[in-house]
C-alpha cells in the first residue's frame, strides 16, 4: 500500500505561517450578510467575555447606531478618544490609529473593517490601519459585510443594482484567524428594519423597497454562507495535508473526472461538469501519464487537449498525473484532494483483454474504500471506441537494427568468455546487452533485444550449436527466466527513462518559473522587468514574448519586444480587448481565435496593467493545458512584478504629496503670521500719521516712521528669502564668481544691521593679511546677514556677537558665535532644515528660512556649513568656502 506523507510544500508554508502569526496579533471577524444583522452587537458580547476574564480591553471605534441594546454592551468597557479631520467644512471622527498604538491594549475592537478613512489619515482605508495593529501584535476584532469583499464585488451589484465602493481584500478575509457568521433570517432583518432597529423609519422604508428587498436578503445570505463554508474547507484542506489523513472526510461532495484519449471522455466531462453543478460542488479533470502513454501523438493526443479543454470550459480544474500505475496514482491524488466521488468510462475493451490484462473499473473500484465510483456509458463522440489509447510508434528501424548490433556484439563477447569459463556465463552478457538497449533504445527494441538474446545463446552455446535444437531439456527453464529476466529488465528500464523524461520536463517548467521569480524579485525599474519577463517566459514556452503596457497615446504599446516579432493591427485589436476586458483571447482560445499570438491580460489586485503577448514556435504547443498553464502563471508573476513597480511609484508620489502637503501648510502657517506682523505695524502707524497729521508730535511722527522703514525692510527680507529659497530649490540660483574680500563684505553687513545689533556689541577678528576668496559678493552677504541676524534674534539684550574670520585648509572659515541659549540635542543638522525654528527663540519672526538659505548658497560655492553649541552657552555657526587659485595681484603691488 502506497505510504501518505505530508505534503513538504504544505508543511513549509504552514510552518512560515505559524513563525508569521506567532509575532502578529489575532484577527477574529464578525461577518453578516447585510447591515443590522447583529455583528457589532455580538462582537462587543464577546468583548466584554474577555475583559470578564481580566484582559486589556479597548473600544477604539464602534457605531452604535443609536440602538439601545448596543450602547448598553459598551458600559464598563475603555474607550479611545476619536480622531477629529477637518473635511470640506465638516469635522469627521476617525478611528486614532496611532493613539492605539502607544495604547496597545491586548484587544481593540475596530468596527466596520471596509471604511474609507478621511482624507490626510495615515492610510487610506480601515482595513490597512487594522493591519498595521496585527503587526504590532494587538488582538482586533472586527465586523465586515459579504457585500465588502473583493472578489463578491461585481456578483452583488448584479444582484442588488448597487455598487459597493468600499471593499477589502479577499485576502484579508482569510488571513483571519477567526471567522463568526452572524446570521439573520430575512424576515427577521426586515422586521428588525420596521421597528427602526437598523436605520431610521423613513430610511427604513426606502432600504426595504431597495438594497433590502426578501429576494436580495435571500442571495445576500447565501453567498455568505457559502464564503464561510468556503473559508471552513480550506481549513479542513490544509489540516489533513498537514497531518497526512488519508481517508476522505465527507464534509463537502469534491468529484474527480477521469480523462483519456478515448472519444467517450468528452461525454464523461460532459457529464461530470452536469453531476458538479447538481452536487454544487467543485470538480477536477484528471489525465494519467504512464510509460505506456509517454509517447502519445496524432489523433489521440489532439483528442486528449480537446477534451481537457472542455472541461476547463466548464469550470473545472485540470490536472496531467505522472505514474506507473494509473489507479494508484489517481487514488493517491484523489485522497490528497479530498474526492469523494470518481467518474470513470464504461470499459470498451472486449472481455478477454480484461481477462488478460485486468479491468480498470473493477481494480479501481477494489481499491477506492470510501470515495465512491460511477460508471458513465453513452455514444462515443465520433471514431472507434478504444479503452487502450494508441501509442505512437516510432517510424524509423534505426533502433531496432542497434538493439540487433548490440547483441551481435554480445555474442561476440560471449563466445570469448565461453572458451574461458562455462557457457552459462555467457547469459549475464546478454543481460547487460538488453539493458544498454533499455538505456539507449527505449521498450520496443529492448523487448526485440531480450527475444533475440535468448535466441543467439541457444544458437551458439547450446549443445548442439548451430542451431536452434535443444538436446538438454533443462535449458528450457534457463530459456523462460533468461527471457522473463530480460522483459522485465527491458520494462524497469524503459519506465525509468519515462520518469526521467518526466521529471526532466517538469523541471524545465519549475526552473522557468523559479527563474523568473528570483529576477523579477531584485529588479526595481520597468524597463528591467519588462526585459525579464520577455527572456524568460519565451525561453521556458518556446516561443516569441512581447509586453503591452498602457500607453496614452497608442492606448496599448509593445515593450521590450524580440526582433522580428511585429504585431498587426488585427493582433493589436485584440490585445486592447483582452486590456479593457481582463479575459484572455487570441491564438488557442476559443475567444478571437484568428490573432497570430496569444494574448492574456496582466491583472493586479483586480486592475489590468499590461498584456503578454505569446506566438509560440508551433501553435499546437498551446493545445497542451500545462503549457497553457505555464503561461498563465508566468503571466501572474509578471503582472505582480509590475503591479509592485505600480505601488513603488504610487507610494513614492503619495510621498511627495504629502511632503508638499506639509511644506505648504508650513509655509502658510510660517508665512502668514511673518507676513500678518509687519503688514499690521506698517498699517496702526500710517492709519495714525493719516488720521492725526500734523497734532502728531515731531518725535513721534519720527518713530513711526522709522517702525514703518524696518517693519517694511522686515517684510522685503522675507520676500526675498521666499524668493531666494525658491531659486535654490529649482537650481535657478547661480553664483556670479569673481574676487571677493570677507573684510568688506563684512564691514556692508555691519553697516546694513546698525539698529538690529545696537543692542549687541560686535566683537569681530579679521587677520589683515586674509587672502581673497572667488565667490558671489551679494550672495556671501546674505549669508553673512542670515547669520547675525539669527544670532540678534537667540542672543539676550547686550550680550556680545563674536565674528572671526581665518584661512586654514586651502579654505576661508567664518564663524559667527553668540550667548544665547544654544542649540537642542540633535538639531544641530536639522536647524538647516527650511521652515525649521528653534523652540526658545524669543521672537517667533521668521519663516524658519535663513539658515536654509545660507546652507544652500554655501554648497553652491563648494563650501560646508555647520553648528554646534559653544563653550559656556550659546551657539557657533561656521562655513567654509574654498579659496581656490591664488587671486591676482593689485596694480598697486604690481607697480612696486
Amino acid at each position: 500500500m502506497r505510504e501518505i506523507r505530508p505534503d513538504p510544500d504544505a508543511l513549509l508554508a504552514q510552518v512560515e505561517s505559524d513563525g508569521e502569526h506567532s509575532t502578529r496579533g489575532r484577527l477574529k471577524i464578525f461577518f453578516g450578510a447585510a447591515p443590522g444583522v447583529g455583528k457589532t452587537y455580538a462582537m462587543l458580547g464577546a468583548a466584554r467575555e474577555v475583559a470578564a476574564e481580566g484582559e486589556d480591553v479597548l473600544v477604539g471605534y464602534v457605531e452604535p447606531h443609536a440602538r439601545r441594546e448596543t450602547l448598553a454592551l459598551t458600559l464598563g468597557l475603555d474607550f479611545l478618544p476619536r480622531r477629529s479631520v477637518e473635511h470640506g467644512g465638516t469635522t469627521l471622527e476617525e478611528f486614532d490609529l496611532e493613539g492605539a498604538l502607544k495604547r496597545r491594549p491586548k484587544l481593540i475592537l475596530v468596527d466596520e473593517l471596509a471604511h474609507t478613512n478621511a482624507p490626510g489619515s495615515t492610510h487610506a482605508k480601515r482595513w490597512q490601519d487594522v493591519d498595521q495593529l496585527l503587526d504590532a501584535g494587538i488582538n482586533v476584532y472586527t465586523t465586515l459585510n459579504v457585500q465588502h469583499l473583493e472578489s463578491l464585488n461585481d456578483v452583488i451589484a448584479r444582484i442588488t443594482g448597487v455598487v459597493v465602493r468600499e471593499t477589502v481584500p479577499d485576502a484579508v478575509f482569510d488571513a483571519a484567524h477567526e471567522v463568526e457568521l452572524i446570521d439573520l433570517p430575512p424576515d427577521d432583518l426586515i422586521e428588525r428594519l420596521r421597528e427602526g432597529k437598523v436605520y431610521v423609519v423613513g430610511q427604513a422604508a426606502r432600504a426595504i423597497d431597495n438594497y433590502f428587498k426578501k429576494g436580495n436578503l435571500f442571495a445576500l445570505r447565501e453567498l455568505a454562507l457559502r464564503r464561510t463554508a468556503e473559508r471552513v474547507g480550506a481549513q479542513v484542506q490544509g489540516y489533513r495535508q498537514a497531518h497526512a489523513i488519508s481517508g476522505t472526510w465527507q464534509s463537502s461532495e469534491r468529484l474527480l473526472v477521469c480523462v483519456s484519449p478515448s472519444p467517450l471522455s468528452g461525454r464523461l466531462v460532459r457529464a461530470g461538469r452536469r453531476m458538479a453543478s447538481s452536487l454544487n460542488a467543485p470538480w477536477i479533470a484528471v489525465y494519467v501519464e504512464t510509460p505506456a502513454t509517454v509517447g502519445l501523438g496524432g489523433v489521440d493526443w489532439e483528442r486528449l487537449q480537446r477534451h481537457l479543454q472542455l472541461a476547463e470550459r466548464l469550470g473545472a480544474q485540470t490536472a496531467t498525473l505522472s505514474g506507473v500505475n494509473v489507479i494508484d496514482e489517481l487514488l493517491h491524488y484523489a485522497r490528497r484532494q479530498n474526492v469523494t466521488k470518481i467518474l470513470v468510462g464504461k470499459p470498451q475493451e472486449p472481455r478477454w483483454k480484461e481477462l488478460l490484462r485486468g479491468s480498470f473499473v473493477y481494480e479501481l473500484t477494489r481499491k477506492c474504500g470510501d470515495i465512491d465510483v460511477y460508471v458513465i456509458s453513452g455514444e462515443t463522440d465520433g471514431g472507434s471506441p478504444r479503452g487502450r489509447p494508441a501509442v505512437q510508434k516510432p517510424s524509423s528501424r534505426l533502433p531496432y537494427l542497434g538493439s540487433a548490433l548490440i547483441i551481435a556484439v554480445c555474442t561476440g563477447v560471449g563466445w570469448l568468455v565461453s572458451m574461458r569459463s562455462a557457457s552459462v556465463n555467457v547469459i549475464m552478457v546478454y543481460l547487460i546487452g538488453v539493458v544498454l538497449a533499455s538505456l539507449r533504445f527505449g521498450q520496443g527494441p529492448s523487448v526485440l533485444a531480450s527475444v533475440l538474446a535468448v535466441a543467439a545463446f541457444d544458437f551458439f552455446f547450446v549443445e548442439p550449436q548451430m542451431n536452434f535444437a535443444v538436446g538438454d531439456t533443462e535449458y528450457l527453464f534457463t530459456f523462460a527466466v533468461m527471457l522473463a529476466t530480460g522483459l522485465v529488465i527491458s520494462s524497469l528500464m524503459s519506465r525509468v527513462r519515462v520518469q526521467a523524461d518526466l521529471a526532466r520536463r517538469r523541471e524545465q517548467r519549475t526552473s522557468a518559473l523559479y527563474s523568473l521569480t528570483k529576477a523579477l524579485s531584485g529588479l526595481l525599474t520597468l524597463d528591467d522587468v519588462v526585459r525579464a519577463v520577455v527572456r524568460d517566459a519565451g525561453a521556458a514556452c518556446d516561443a516569441q514574448v512581447v509586453v503591452l503596457l498602457p500607453d496614452p497615446l497608442k492606448g496599448l504599446a509593445a515593450h521590450a519586444s524580440p526582433g522580428g516579432f511585429t504585431l498587426s493591427e488585427r493582433d493589436l485589436a485584440v490585445a486592447r480587448w483582452v486590456h479593457d476586458n481582463r479575459r484572455t483571447a487570441g491564438l488557442g482560445t476559443d475567444t478571437l481565435p484568428s490573432a497570430e499570438s496569444l494574448f492574456l491580460p496582466l491583472i493586479d489586485a483586480g486592475q489590468a496593467v499590461g498584456v503578454l503577448g505569446v506566438r509560440p514556435s508551433s501553435p499546437e504547443l498551446l493545445n497542451e493545458p500545462e503549457r497553457f498553464h505555464l503561461v498563465e502563471t508566468l503571466a501572474s508573476q509578471a503582472a505582480v512584478a509590475l503591479g509592485r513597480l505600480r505601488y513603488a511609484e504610487d507610494a513614492e508620489r503619495i510621498k511627495v504629496e504629502v511632503e508638499t502637503e506639509r511644506m505648504r501648510n508650513t509655509l502658510l502657517s510660517s508665512v502668514s503670521h511673518d507676513l500678518r506682523t509687519p503688514l499690521t505695524a506698517i498699517a496702526g502707524a500710517s492709519s495714525a500719521l493719516v488720521e492725526a497729521g500734523d497734532a502728531i508730535p515731531s518725535n513721534m511722527r519720527r518713530e513711526l516712521l522709522e517702525s514703518i522703514l524696518d517693519e517694511s525692510e522686515a517684510l522685503n527680507r522675507l520676500v526675498g528669502n521666499l524668493l531666494d529659497a525658491t531659486r535654490l530649490e529649482g537650481g535657478a540660483l547661480l553664483p556670479n564668481k569673481d574676487w571677493q574680500s570677507m573684510e568688506e563684505l563684512l564691514g556692508v553687513v555691519y553697516g546694513r544691521l546698525a539698529r538690529p545689533l545696537h543692542d549687541h556689541p560686535v566683537r569681530s577678528d579679521v587677520p589683515p593679511d586674509l587672502p581673497l576668496f572667488a565667490g558671489d559678493g551679494a550672495l556671501i552677504q546674505q549669508v553673512l546677514q542670515n547669520l547675525l541676524e539669527n544670532a540678534v534674534k537667540y542672543s539676550p539684550s547686550g550680550s556680545p556677537i563674536d565674528v572671526k574670520v581665518e584661512a586654514r585648509d586651502a579654505a576661508i572659515v567664518v564663524e559667527v558665535a553668540d550667548r544665547g541659549p544654544g542649540l537642542p540635542e540633535g538639531e544641530g543638522e536639522r536647524i538647516f532644515e527650511k521652515f525649521r525654528r528653534a523652540p526658545h527663540s524669543r521672537n517667533r519672526t521668521g519663516a524658519g528660512l535663513g539658515l536654509a538659505i545660507c546652507r544652500g548658497v554655501v554648497n553652491l560655492h563648494g563650501g560646508r556649513i555647520w553648528a554646534e553649541n559653544r563653550p559656556g552657552g550659546g551657539a557657533v555657526f561656521r562655513f567654509s568656502l574654498p579659496l581656490g587659485d591664488a587671486a591676482p595681484m593689485e596694480p598697486e603691488a604690481e607697480a612696486s
